[in-house]
């Protein structure tokens, strides 16, 4: 994985400018990223129930007033419109498009969500020692919808979405441990082992990302994931929503260490 250790801001630019347009991995170091949801206001209050009632796939970080595109509180002058790589529409429970600007759908009712990320504790795997596959390989994360359903919320309900990383059996305590630091990004695994358990039928075929190589001994270990908007947005047949496309997330002035639990 190639790092850049840029300041945010830059990158962000490089975004908007159309000079970055991958998947955000390595970008940032040690800056949070962040999941995107925006919704109208007339179920903005039910996705906020929605996200406080399922604080493991979806942990608030920033609330925009309505209309705002800029996330103040987290990257004062950013353009949420903008400055994701790339973006997913969604009507009436259907993905409509794909792109790199939403501008054109922006409206003034609009409320837009930043969710934590596992990018945020992956860091911290990797300082702790913990090998991850997908970043040694220049890889999306595997990500699934699971038979795990999410506590409804008004109009919105669905399933949970996890991503997996395939961890050395002897490094799975140090994992669960270095991640629960971060609850405001997915905290400890939801599940270790079995994907069937949790409604996987084939561990080589993600739903979103890249599929992931085990070696001898790895364990699949399964993090709840900000995706699950999607996923939702899918079940709910949500009248309209904005989101990242995954693995391209917003990058936030935020450090990493401000999501840590002491």
């Amino acid at each position: 994985m190639s790092i850049d250790r840029r300041h945010p801001r830059e990158i962000r630019a490089d975004i908007r400018n159309g000079k970055l347009t991958g998947v955000t991995a390595g970008l940032g170091q040690n800056y949070v990223q962040a999941n995107l949801a925006v919704l109208p206001k007339a179920q903005a209050y039910d996705f906020l129930l929605f996200c406080q009632r399922n604080p493991r796939p979806c942990p608030l970080i920033e609330v925009c007033d309505a209309g705002s595109a800029e996330p103040a509180g987290v990257a004062a002058g950013a353009d949420l419109r903008t400055d994701v790589a790339k973006f997913r529409i969604y009507q009436h429970g259907q993905q409509i498009a794909e792109v790199a600007d939403v501008r054109p759908y922006w409206r003034e009712d609009l409320v837009a969500f930043l969710l934590g990320c596992s990018f945020t504790f992956e860091w911290a795997l990797l300082d702790a020692g913990v090998r991850l596959w997908h970043v040694e390989h220049g890889k999306g994360v595997a990500m699934w919808r699971t038979s795990i359903a999410c506590r409804p919320a008004g109009v919105f309900h669905g399933p949970v979405v996890v991503s997996m990383r395939p961890i050395r059996a002897a490094d799975v305590p140090k994992a669960v441990t270095t991640s629960a630091r971060f609850p405001g990004a997915h905290g400890a695994p939801i599940h270790i082992g079995d994907p069937a358990a949790i409604g996987i039928a084939d561990i080589t075929r993600p739903d979103y990302g890249d599929a992931q190589e085990f070696a001898p001994g790895d364990v699949p270990v399964f993090w709840a994931c900000g995706v699950t908007p999607q996923a939702v947005a899918l079940a709910s047949k949500t009248p309209f929503m904005i989101t990242h496309s995954p693995g391209h997330m917003f990058i936030t002035d935020l450090p990493n260490a401000a999501l840590a639990a002491l």
